[in-house]
């Protein structure tokens, strides 16, 4: 039998009368006491909390003064060597003073961050790299990596006139100049001088690329030059861009020898046989351009008669092809 909607309601009006009473129930057995008690429970539950807290951070403060007097204070750990391996831009004293350590305080090992150390290293100019350690009891390993110098730099436009001394401007096979320090004089003093015009926007900085086409092309030639003589190095006195499509390169002895913006290695190739040539003569030749691939002309510096002919250093395939067109070209005026 299906229960009537007359009882259906009865029975939703009793549940609705029983959740009633129940929450009348709630609110009448909170009394103050009541109340009491639960403040003082929630607070005994704080304290606990609180002790636990405390506990912990004496805990952790009695770790950190063991480490205090364990490791930092301890005089063991006190920095007595800096191991900086063998480099001619930086030596000991001026590491101590780059990374802002007092070397009279015999500051402890600890004290010493070597991260950052490490970044105010790598931020010199003068290094492309560095790395520091902690080497216990008392050192303090320091390697450095020194940018390799090519050439020092001029442009007296912009005030850079001083070279081959301490100060003045280096720049590297990328082009990154840098000042040169006091104990890298000695073995930059036979570098060549790369001449560079002034340039709209651009000035030579220290610890930046210096980005002009006229250092690329040169950089390239001396790059080329050490490739085909190891000693190239030490007979450039200077190079500089003449115009748009030419080098001018001053030897040691004062030979102005014009280059060509690529093709470097069959000129200068041509420029040692010439110069050989002149000194088995006895004469010294004051111009030489290089760019053509025969005849090349030279003026010379004394009265002395230069030779009919400068021998050119040539491979084999160039001397056929020369050959094939003398012959063709013989063979075109009979016709």
């Amino acid at each position: 039998m299906k229960p009537t909607r007359t009882t259906a309601m009865k029975n939703k009006s009793t549940a609705s009368r029983r959740n009633s009473r129940q929450n009348v129930l709630q609110v009448r057995v909170m009394t103050p006491r009541i109340a009491w008690l639960g403040f003082l429970g929630f607070f005994g539950s704080l304290t606990k909390l609180a002790c636990v807290v405390a506990v912990l951070a004496a805990l952790g403060w009695g770790v950190w003064r063991g480490m205090q007097v364990a490791f930092y204070r301890n005089p063991d750990f006190r920095l007595q060597v800096i191991d900086l391996n063998a480099n001619p831009v930086i030596d000991e004293l001026r590491v101590a003073s780059v990374i802002g350590v007092d070397l009279s305080s015999s500051p402890s090992l600890f004290d010493i961050d070597v991260s950052n150390a490490t970044e105010q290293l790598k931020a010199l100019p003068e290094i492309t790299d560095a790395k520091l350690e902690r080497h216990l009891p008392d050192t303090l390993m320091v390697r450095v990596t020194p940018r390799v110098p090519k050439a020092w730099i001029r442009c007296t436009e912009a005030g850079i006139s001083e070279v081959r001394k301490t100060g003045g401007m280096l720049v590297d096979q990328d082009g990154v100049a840098y000042l040169c320090p006091e104990t890298h004089i000695q073995l930059t003093q036979r570098l060549p001088v790369i001449d560079l015009p002034a340039a709209e926007d651009i000035t030579p900085t220290a610890g930046k690329r210096i980005a002009q086409p006229e250092l690329d092309h040169a950089l390239a030639l001396i790059k080329t030059i050490c490739e085909s003589d190891a000693d190239g190095m030490q007979w450039i006195e200077s190079i500089r861009q003449a115009n748009k499509w030419s080098l001018e390169l001053v030897t040691r002895d004062a030979t102005t020898a014009t280059f060509g913006l690529g093709d470097h290695h069959r000129q200068i190739e041509n420029l040692r046989a010439a110069l050989t040539h002149a000194g088995s003569r006895g004469y010294v030749i004051d111009t030489i351009n290089l760019i053509p691939k025969y005849n090349t002309p030279i003026t010379i510096r004394s009265e002395t008669k230069p030779p009919k002919a400068i021998p050119v250093v040539i491979d084999e395939t160039a001397a056929a092809d020369r050959a094939d067109e003398k012959n063709s070209t013989a063979a075109t005026t009979r016709n």
